[in-house]
């Protein structure tokens, strides 16, 4: 036990005032200036994960050889097939082989030209172009898809590094709790129980128990995270990128949270009111999201999907043309036995099929591709709904998040506060009881920590949004500078709340 020579009441006071500076004066999201690393680690932002995940995605790389591949193709596809060149001893007499002996026999070359149905060559050439201009507007895709994925990886790890920092600050609150409650009750000048010193203890153990499921959840996002950031494998691997892999098990983020900026003006106006978000009315109509979505990079690639199975149903309507080809020959003989010279033959014809018997080719291979373009089509209706409830979604989260947000901030927390003052007070005073000025100091953590949660979710949510009306950022069909755009997009403004 300890021994105190002077009154156990100005030991809480003192403590209780060292308790209140350190406390209220903390903010869930903490400024950068205030934390400096104790290693030259890089300290990545928001910004920075977002553009270097696009970077070294190797997907992107691999969806730009696939798209060269079908642009190859397509001009391949053009081109006539090989003529064919056939050699031949014709009319070669049996009963003495002799060349010469017969007029009929010959050394005969020739060279026959295909020439495929209807403007099956055109068609074809047209559909693989169709086919890899999906590519880009796939890669647009994708990189909106990595930022979200990647900045909700960052935010997820923001708010577990920043919870870990928030209960890292109050566990040296319930160290001074423990040791009031100990002096307090070694005096036995105040009304502490020995129930009230465990309890205490008991709080700070659950602390350490919070901070290794903390950990835990940390080291599991960052190990997410360092997959697209890593830049292991790729052609252009240095030593440098090798060092660098190996602090991504361990990387560290920058202390502010973003503050993401919507796309689309109505949506900025609808989240900027927040107290308007409940009846709907900032929000767009399903024609609206509709006009939207059609302009989403994703929906663009399977238009041109759709496109090119309905070039493949002209494709298959050639089949019903002949096929036409052209030959020539030219036959030399020899010299009869007599000596006299014979002339050369030279041929000349032309080949082609009749495409009389329809019903089981020809006619299943054109209803084979109208199946296969309504088949796509479904996948645009599909996607379609899912952008619709995607964003139906994100609309109710946001609006729910915002009236949270705004009830944390102008009533739950201060009153919390209140209540935590008040009852340290009391406590201060020997008016309270111990236990609950620990319950209180829990509560204003977990309220904190909720906060945290609340303005993470929000950008998360954002971001979410911010993909759906991704393709309200260009008003051509190139997509040629998508990648800068979506930077922007994507980037934030880094402010502490």
């Amino acid at each position: 036990m300890f021994s105190f020579s002077f009154p156990v009441k100005a030991i809480i006071a003192i403590t209780s005032a060292i308790t209140f500076s350190g406390l209220f004066a903390y903010s869930p999201i903490i400024n950068a200036a205030d934390h400096n690393y104790a290693d030259d680690k890089k300290v990545w932002s928001f910004k920075d994960a977002v553009i270097t995940a696009q970077k070294n995605d190797p997907w992107l790389s691999g969806n730009k050889h696939q798209q060269q591949a079908i642009e190859a193709m397509s001009h391949a596809a053009s081109s006539l097939p090989d003529p064919k060149m056939s050699i031949a001893l014709a009319n070669l007499p049996t009963d003495g082989f002799d060349f010469a002996q017969e007029g009929m026999t010959q050394l005969k070359v020739g060279i026959t030209q295909m020439f495929p149905r209807g403007d099956s060559l055109a068609i074809k050439n047209q559909q693989l172009r169709i086919q890899s201009e999906a590519y880009p507007f796939q890669r647009s895709d994708r990189e909106a898809k990595v930022a979200v994925t990647v900045g909700s990886l960052w935010l997820d790890a923001f708010r577990v590094q920043q919870s870990i920092t928030l209960i890292e600050k109050n566990r040296s609150l319930f160290e001074q709790l423990v040791d009031v409650a100990q002096a307090s009750y070694s005096s036995t000048l105040g009304k502490t129980r020995q129930q009230d010193i465990v309890r205490a203890q008991l709080e700070l153990t659950r602390l350490d128990d919070r901070l290794d499921i903390l950990a835990q959840q940390q080291n599991a996002y960052l190990g997410m995270l360092s997959q697209w950031l890593s830049m292991a494998f790729l052609a252009n691997t240095t030593q440098e990128t090798i060092d660098a892999l190996s602090q991504l098990h361990d990387m560290k983020l920058t202390m502010q949270l973003p503050q993401l900026d919507l796309i689309h003006k109505g949506l900025a106006s609808a989240h900027s009111e927040s107290n308007k978000l409940a009846s709907n009315n900032n929000w767009l109509s399903v024609e609206e999201l509709a006009q939207h979505f059609a302009k989403h990079p994703a929906v663009f690639a399977l238009d041109k999907k759709i496109l090119a199975t309905k070039t493949g149903i002209n494709l298959a309507e050639q089949a019903y043309k002949p096929e036409w080809g052209v030959n020539a020959s030219y036959g030399y003989r020899d010299d009869d036995p007599m000596g006299n010279s014979r002339a050369d033959l030279f041929s000349v014809g032309v080949t082609f099929d009749l495409p009389l018997f329809t019903d089981n080719r020809q006619d299943m291979t054109v209803k084979s591709a109208i199946s296969a373009t309504e088949a796509v089509k479904t996948e645009k209706i599909l996607l379609l709904r899912q952008l619709l409830g995607a964003f139906s979604s994100a609309q109710g989260r946001l609006s729910r998040l915002n009236s949270r947000k705004t009830l944390y901030n102008t009533r739950l927390l201060p009153q919390i506060h209140d209540q935590a003052e008040a009852s340290l007070t009391a406590y201060t005073n020997d008016d309270g009881d111990f236990s609950e000025v620990v319950r209180s100091r829990i509560a204003v953590l977990n309220a904190e920590i909720e906060q945290l949660k609340i303005a993470v979710e929000e950008q998360k949510i954002i971001l979410e949004l911010n993909y759906l009306f991704v393709g309200s950022l260009t008003t051509n069909h190139t997509f040629e500078n998508t990648s800068a755009m979506l930077q922007q997009t994507f980037a934030q403004r880094e402010e502490t709340l």
